[in-house]
């Protein structure tokens, strides 16, 4: 048995030494990164039972859903028919509640006890007695009266180590309890009280006890609105940070000496957009200014960003400046390149592809001239950022979708040169909200205006009841001298098996289906060669259909492909789905997107209804956030600042704006947080986030 520390206990004490946790518990706490008791007070419940609106049994209506809480009153294993099933009898006073259970009965029979507190969850049915089947459940303390309503208690995350020695939501109570009657006097308030008042926050000490032991609702609902305002604040204060040291960071003036930049504007055979030449403004008065430029252009699919990225690309260049443009992917690398180098011949400039499957001789020439300045445009992926690429002279870093690289990956490429003005591009339009947390340190400009006698999509929602029609449409398309996108569904857990229905789709539509027509064949694991041709054949049209997944998202303009079917549309997230939808109707003929629904669900229905009545990818991604967090909005590469405990940046926008407010007031005032009234506010940004102070040096 290991002794107890004869020091008072404090935060900062390790789990061990809490009382009822011991090493062998505090082992497994430990490992689910519970270190010391502040840790513990940080471990929010993931949800609530008030029992003022529990319902009763002797009430209780068929299809109504809901919770009762109540006593086990029988515990048995049945008969019936060919298969045994388990039910719990719960009496909550007022009569039972029969509870059923068909599957994982091995596993469920441990779980329960007779006399034990419980409440369970789910929809009302009724047969012989009233009765849920496999219902959500919560044990209760041994102590807690069911019949006692108008109490909220509090459920925690758990996992099955946890669980192993005792440590279930009932553990974490029994913890919570210990641990907040020995150091709620030790909790210690950063804010003053000028702005606990100002933004009517309570105080630390009581939000952390009202988290685990609300009173009531009201007290809950002030005590969650402190603790997200709590993590808005220093997400918003570490961005307000690092914009303020990247606004002090001097750089070389550009001067307005637009020589190339006409030679571009004379090649650009359209007429550039309102929304393209105010954000082109704003990028050369950041240009124009001793300053580092850190801006954002965020763009629909196809609102031209890449033109504007390559006139602000020509002002550097007029400044005897080099360009560099890094993409997360060879294909889009290849789109850049290809969307560049045509400008870059018409007049003289010099641009380069560094990629990763070049060959040794072909990458040791650019490497020579980049550093010898005779490469004005490197384009690449993280190819660009190792250690022998060196610039003559980077003035301009161009990261195309950049919530895509990591951290390390954005930081070594600022770092081949001495505070270059920095470009970042997104295609993927990102909520309000999502974008003052994500890319709160940039100066945002946004691209809202789509090319002029752009036709717009026309997208259908379709059943497999309509295949016939849809491939039948797809013929006379393609009789009409027309082309047509399949793509099926590439998700990261199931790569392979994805690739290999994609490519059984593929002999499916080319043997029995479209056997008359040429059907090409494209995904991400193809070897570059036999991509590139597959690409270039679809362009060139011969190809009449192209089977492909996702990797289609960037890479392909074809103006003359007018239909996209996509496989198994419920699969994808809106953001994706409209980003692929923008493959078509880049010509001046009428295009379709059909969005094709194997499971019939409610959500996926109401999901692919936003995609139908809308293109405005604005408003898609808002609710894409909605429905999906933004921990799935981007996917697994999920940036650092999203990791939150209990803050929600999908549903806090008013949350996140006052905390914003706050943060970036405190910054403009006291740019490092020196002043004392602030030195509370530094010690907790040092003690919690630590890790995520990249480029800011506050001391």
């Amino acid at each position: 048995m290991t002794d107890k520390p004869s020091f008072t206990t404090n935060l900062n004490t390790e789990i061990t030494y809490l009382k009822g946790v011991g090493p062998n518990r505090g082992i497994k706490l430990k490992k689910a990164g519970i270190e010391v008791i502040d840790d513990l007070l940080y471990h929010f419940p993931r949800r609530y039972i008030d029992r003022s609106k529990i319902l009763r049994v002797n009430k209780l209506q068929i299809g109504e859903k809901g919770m009762i809480v109540g006593k086990i009153c029988s515990l048995n294993i049945k008969q019936a028919r060919r298969r045994r099933f388990f039910e719990m009898g719960i009496n909550d006073g007022s009569g039972i509640l029969k509870c059923i259970w068909f599957r994982g009965l091995s596993w469920i029979i441990e779980k329960f006890e007779m006399n034990e507190s419980i409440a369970v969850y789910g929809k009302i049915e009724y047969y012989n007695g009233f009765r849920l089947i496999h219902p959500e459940f919560d044990m209760l303390d041994d102590n807690e009266d069911p019949i006692n309503t108008g109490k909220i208690i509090s459920i925690y995350p758990s996992n099955s180590e946890l669980k192993s020695v005792g440590i279930d939501s009932r553990g974490f109570r029994r913890l919570l309890n210990t641990a907040i009657a020995i150091s709620k006097s030790s909790i210690n308030e950063f804010y003053n009280e000028k702005i606990l008042k100002s933004n009517h926050l309570l105080e630390l000490s009581k939000a952390l006890i009202d988290i685990h032991q609300p009173e009531d609702q009201e007290s809950l609902n002030n005590a969650i609105y402190r603790l997200k305002f709590d993590e808005h604040f220093f997400l918003q204060l570490i961005l307000a940070l690092k914009r303020s040291s990247l606004k002090r960071n001097k750089t070389e003036k550009f001067n307005n000496d637009d020589k190339v930049v006409k030679k571009i504007f004379n090649q650009i055979p359209f007429e550039l957009t309102k929304s393209q030449i105010k954000v082109l403004k704003e990028i050369r008065i950041d240009l124009e200014s001793d300053k580092s430029m850190n801006r954002l252009i965020q763009g629909d699919v196809g609102c031209g960003k890449t033109v504007v990225a390559l006139l602000a690309a020509g002002i550097a260049i007029d400044n005897s400046s080099q360009i560099a443009i890094m993409a997360p992917t060879e294909i889009l690398s290849e789109q850049h390149y290809n969307s560049f180098k045509k400008y870059c011949d018409a007049i003289g400039l010099s641009c380069e592809l560094l990629i990763g499957n070049l060959n040794k001789k072909k990458k040791d020439g650019i490497i020579d001239k980049l550093k010898s300045g005779e490469i004005d445009i490197l384009i690449g992926t993280h190819a660009l950022i190792q250690e022998n690429i060196t610039f003559k002279n980077l003035g301009l870093a161009i990261i195309d979708e950049q919530h895509r690289f990591g951290v390390e990956h954005r930081k070594t490429l600022i770092r081949k040169a001495e505070n270059p003005n920095v470009l970042a591009m997104t295609a993927t339009p990102i909520p309000r909200t999502l974008s003052m947390t994500l890319h709160g340190d940039m100066d945002i400009s946004i691209i809202d205006e789509l090319p002029k006698n752009r036709i717009p999509i026309i997208t259908k929602v379709v059943n497999e009841e309509r295949l016939e029609s849809i491939y039948a449409f797809m013929k006379k398309e393609i009789n009409d001298k027309k082309q047509c996108y399949i793509v099926f569904p590439i998700i990261e857990e199931s790569e392979k098996l994805d690739v290999e229905a994609a490519e059984t789709g593929y002999h499916n539509i080319k043997k029995n289906i479209f056997p008359e027509y040429n059907v090409g064949f494209l995904h991400g694991k193809m070897k570059k060669d036999k991509r590139d041709e597959q690409m270039k054949l679809f362009i060139k049209g011969e190809i009449n259909i192209l089977v492909s997944t996702t990797v289609v998202e960037v890479g392909i303009d074809n103006p003359n492909a007018t239909v996209m079917m996509i496989e198994n549309a419920e699969r994808f997230g809106l953001t994706q789905l409209h980003q692929l939808r923008g493959r078509i109707g880049r010509g001046t003929k009428q295009s379709y997107c059909i969005l094709l629904q194997r499971k019939d669900t409610t959500i996926a229905s109401h999901r692919l209804k936003v995609m139908e009545n809308t293109s405005n990818g604005f408003k898609i991604s808002d609710e894409d956030l909605q429905l999906r967090g933004p921990g799935e909005f981007f996917g697994k590469r999920q940036h650092g600042y999203m990791k939150t405990k209990i803050a929600d940046i999908a549903k806090d926008g008013d949350i996140i704006k006052e905390a914003r407010n706050l943060a970036f007031d405190i910054v403009l005032k006291d740019y490092d947080l020196r002043a004392i009234k602030h030195q509370k506010i530094k010690k907790e940004l040092l003690h919690r986030y630590s890790n995520m102070l990249e480029f800011i040096d506050i001391g």
